[in-house]
């Protein structure tokens, strides 16, 4: 295995306590040629790529050949490693901040975004005049996302939530109540009702409302939307594939609970 002890160190890396917690999930399993790359700078490398932006071929020479780090991050993605490691970090940060492992309450909502380039997947978003995908993500109510889905901007509130909540149904049992916003109502709540093991709450702003205000549980999700945007890679979709933007997204989320757990560990 090639020692890269002397890279730099840049912002996203992994630190030793954090590579303890995922490493288990990026171990070599099963016959084949043994790896001749360190996996934490192949990791470190993605996670530069997603928070700079910065195109394959332009990662920093003291990562790993660009052409490895795809050919991980894609593996990683279509293989649901990262749906595998984020299970198991949700659970040890709600421990760790004093609440129950598992949510019985989320919120539901979606960002439409721009696209580069060609891609699979494309629409476009008459409310919100954009053209591009949307980003359906359903978080627990300290923002910590339970699932992600990436489809055309042409997908309706209603198609994208039946979708998104049809996995959350199967994928996290201790949900009781999922909030959205009034872009949600109608068929979908009758639709949930019937075939979801969970409530989806309507949540509407006052009708003497004037200007902005912050709306009953539904500012979570937002926040975790802003979170995403601090990282370069996701101020667009620039993936070819949405099962590749949904992976970076997944990243994103990843390298911030890591660092949220930290942060716990640091306070205790």
């Amino acid at each position: 295995m090639v020692n890269q002890s002397s890279s730099k160190h840049y912002k996203t890396d992994i630190d030793a306590d954090e590579w303890a917690i995922i490493e288990p999930f990026l171990r070599q399993r099963g016959p084949g040629p043994r790896r001749t790359v360190d996996i934490q700078y192949v990791v470190n490398a993605i996670l530069y790529l997603d928070y700079t932006g910065c195109q394959w071929e332009m990662l920093p020479k003291d990562f790993p050949n660009y052409h490895t780090v795809n050919y991980y991050f894609l593996k990683w993605t279509r293989d649901g490693t990262w749906d595998r490691i984020l299970t198991v970090l949700r659970p040890i940060v709600r421990h760790l901040e004093g609440h129950t492992d598992a949510p019985t309450a989320a919120i539901l909502d979606s960002q439409s975004v721009k696209t580069t380039g060609n891609g699979e997947e494309r629409g476009y978003d008459a409310g919100k005049k954009i053209k591009g995908r949307k980003r359906f993500i359903v978080t627990d109510t300290f923002g910590l996302m339970l699932c992600v889905m990436v489809v055309g901007a042409h997908w309706s509130e209603s198609a994208g939530g039946c979708e998104i909540l049809d996995d959350v149904n199967q994928t996290v049992p201790s949900l009781k109540k999922i909030w959205a916003d009034s872009g949600y109502q109608g068929k979908l709540v009758d639709y949930v009702a019937l075939w979801c093991h969970f409530v989806l709450d309507i949540v509407r702003p006052d009708p003497d409302q004037h200007g902005f205000k912050v709306q009953k549980k539904r500012w979570i999700v937002e926040r975790t939307f802003s979170w995403l945007t601090w990282w370069r890679r996701l101020s667009k979709d620039y993936e070819t594939t949405t099962t590749s933007s949904e992976g970076m997204i997944k990243l994103a989320v990843i390298r911030m609970t890591l660092r949220r757990i930290h942060t716990a560990l640091e306070i205790i």
